[in-house]
């Protein structure tokens, strides 16, 4: 245990400051989200600017196109959003039927599978299937946050616990321990949200 925490230590330190950043905003990222507060977008914008930098250059090129399409569905979902401080009914916390779960997990693997076949063929990228699938996995996460859909914290627990292997073997420490958090932030956003919900429909 004295030797994995030294390894995040001595990771943590040598950290480049862009790295160091992006952890902290991405923190309050997901905390503001959590929260169901607008502020949470303006400051996903900068960290997934941030985290994109620091992707490809460490060649996860995957997340570091990942952190592009971040960038649109916080833009889109910033607009979503900002509709319910207009009128808040019509941005409730909504649920996914059991078809639409199913829809969206067969086409998550899908993409995860074309995407990872197409790292491993066509460029260098380190973990090609493994980044592949938190590349999938986030942007259904994300695409159902900005709706304001309630599974978007299922896909962000699984994408997480993948996410935290695959940093924290690349030796990013600092986003290793961010996932960490996020996983925990994810738990508390599910239950947050499943409470918006059932007070906004009974």
């Amino acid at each position: 245990m004295s030797a994995i925490f030294h390894e995040i230590v001595t990771g943590a330190l040598n950290a480049s400051r862009l790295e160091q950043a992006a952890t902290v905003l991405g923190v309050i990222f997901v905390w503001l989200a959590m929260r169901e507060s607008l502020w949470n977008f303006p400051v996903g914008l900068v960290q997934a600017a941030l985290s994109g930098w620091v992707f490809f250059q460490g060649k996860l090129y995957s997340d570091a196109v990942l952190q592009v399409i971040f960038f649109a569905a916080m833009i889109y979902g910033w607009w979503h959003w900002g509709r319910g401080t207009k009128d808040e009914a019509a941005l409730a916390v909504q649920r996914l039927s059991l078809r639409g779960r199913l829809a969206w997990s067969l086409g998550t693997l899908a993409v995860c599978g074309a995407w990872g076949a197409g790292m491993a063929t066509f460029t260098d990228a380190a973990l090609p299937w493994w980044d592949g699938f938190i590349f999938a996995a986030s942007v259904t996460a994300q695409w159902l946050q900005s709706r304001k859909i309630l599974e978007n914290w299922h896909a962000w627990i699984i994408t997480n616990t993948v996410a935290i292997g695959v940093y924290w073997s690349r030796g990013f420490y600092w986003f290793a321990v961010l996932y960490f958090i996020f996983w925990l932030l994810a738990w508390g956003g599910l239950r947050a949200w499943r409470e918006s919900w059932r007070r906004a429909h009974g």
